[in-house]
């Protein structure tokens, strides 16, 4: 059953973010949204929501007072720039506390914390829904070649090239690695080394030093390990 959720924000580019990072997770779904407060409560009277996105500074009525005076609100996950209301916010037993401008990853560690503090659903793994369709396209010797992403392992880089490895073939790209993130989708790949970007989707282990795919064992460098424990929950 899919997570119905309301986004509470007067930042349009606010609401917009969270949108695309709920686009990638087949099982949440947008039931609303709304720019302040008082519009969420009659969404509220008249439609199923079991987990609200509530920004704290909004006009008339604040995050934190819409809390205050609501009784019986479903869970709730802050957002909000402003790191001083955090040990107010958990007063009122919100599933987390998110800062501005809000990453994937930790998008996606929130929703974790909202399936482990939930009673009523049986959770697995989230998975990230695909398009199959989507693709990159890079230049090897002077021609363009289309390379499907839902086909890519992993992303190696090799000083001046960087090495792309499908499941059918490796390609020799002249580029930079960081070049070639700019293009992926963090909903799908994740940076784990200054020298290797992975499919998020075809990791088939991990420890909080390296990440299997396969056979194939790739190394966590030091400053991304705090994103990778984020997105794996690795203690």
């Amino acid at each position: 059953m899919a997570i119905r959720c309301l986004l509470i924000d007067d930042e349009p580019p606010a609401i917009e973010l969270l949108k695309k990072h709920i686009s990638t997770l087949p099982d949440v779904e947008i039931v609303g949204t709304c720019y302040s407060t008082i519009e969420a409560s009659s969404i509220l009277a008249n439609q199923k929501v079991d987990l609200i996105f509530l920004d704290i500074q909004m006009p008339v009525l604040t995050g934190l007072e819409f809390l205050k005076t609501k009784k019986d609100l479903p869970k709730v996950i802050l957002t909000t720039a402003y790191r001083e209301y955090a040990v107010e916010s958990y007063e009122y037993d919100v599933i987390d506390y998110l800062l501005k401008p809000i990453s994937f990853t930790r998008f996606f560690k929130a929703i974790e914390k909202y399936y482990q503090k939930s009673d009523s659903i049986a959770h697995t793994p989230l998975s990230i829904e695909h398009n199959n369709t989507a693709y990159i396209h890079v230049n090897i010797n002077k021609k363009i070649h289309k390379v499907l992403l839902a086909n890519i392992l992993y992303i190696e880089s090799l000083k001046d090239y960087v090495k792309i490895h499908t499941k059918e073939k490796t390609l020799i790209v002249k580029s930079n690695i960081g070049s070639i993130e700019q293009q992926l989708p963090t909903s799908q790949f994740v940076r784990v080394h200054r020298s290797y970007i992975v499919a998020i989707d075809k990791i088939t282990a991990y420890t909080n030093l390296d990440i299997e795919i396969g056979a194939i064992e790739i190394p966590i460098g030091q400053t991304y390990k705090e994103k990778v424990k984020m997105l794996y929950n690795i203690p």
